[in-house]
C-alpha cells in the first residue's frame, strides 16, 4: 500500500509540473505598423535583419513591424 501512494503522488507530481508555459511580457507603449511603405530598405546589423524607413529600424512581427533601437 506503501508503495501505491508513493508512487501516485509521483505520478501526479510530474503531471502537474510539465506544464510549462512561456508568458511574453510587451511594453505598453509599442507601436506597431501593420504595412510597410514602399521607400523602406533592409538593414543587415550584426547578422540580424531591420527595416529603415522614415529614419527608425524596425523588426518584423507576426502581427507587424516593430521600432527597435539598434
Amino acid at each position: 500500500m506503501r508503495t501505491f501512494v508513493i508512487l501516485f503522488s509521483a505520478i501526479c507530481m510530474m503531471s502537474l509540473s510539465s506544464c510549462a508555459t512561456r508568458v511574453v511580457t510587451r511594453p505598453a507603449s509599442v507601436t506597431v505598423v501593420k504595412t510597410p511603405p514602399r521607400h523602406y530598405k533592409i538593414v543587415t546589423v550584426k547578422g540580424k535583419r531591420y527595416y529603415f524607413w522614415n529614419g527608425n529600424h524596425y523588426r518584423k512581427t507576426r502581427r507587424g513591424y516593430v521600432i527597435t533601437r539598434v
